[in-house]
């Protein structure tokens, strides 16, 4: 496969799962949770709350990570995973409310050099 086919935006892809889960029982707050960890255990980030994303190589990969998410969804609630390319993604326009929070305050760096 050649480097400039590796690199295609159009064949590397993002996985974005959603998911809306119940959370009124204990049981279900700990399939919940479960569940949330197991996606960060296969290495996908919170994007928003109930939306993490996970950026795949190839729609190959995808597949693979579609399998492991589909056997680890809770008996309660619904999950989707949207397919999306890289080059649909960086179309995506993020708009933040006027009123942010400010970040926390960071520690200041000590330089040694």
């Amino acid at each position: 496969m050649a480097e400039t086919e590796r690199l295609n935006a159009y064949r590397n892809m993002w996985l974005m799962v959603l998911y809306d889960l119940p959370t009124e029982t204990k049981a279900q707050r700990k399939a919940f949770a479960t569940f949330r960890k197991n996606l960060q255990g296969l290495g996908f980030s919170m994007f928003q709350f109930s939306a993490y994303l996970r950026h795949v190589a190839s729609r190959e990969s995808a597949d693979v990570y579609k399998k492991r998410i589909k056997a680890i969804v809770p008996e309660e609630g619904a999950v989707c995973v949207l397919e999306i390319t890289d080059k649909q993604f960086e179309k995506m326009e993020l708009y933040l409310g006027k009123k942010r929070k400010p970040p926390p305050n960071q520690p200041r760096q000590l330089e040694l050099f």
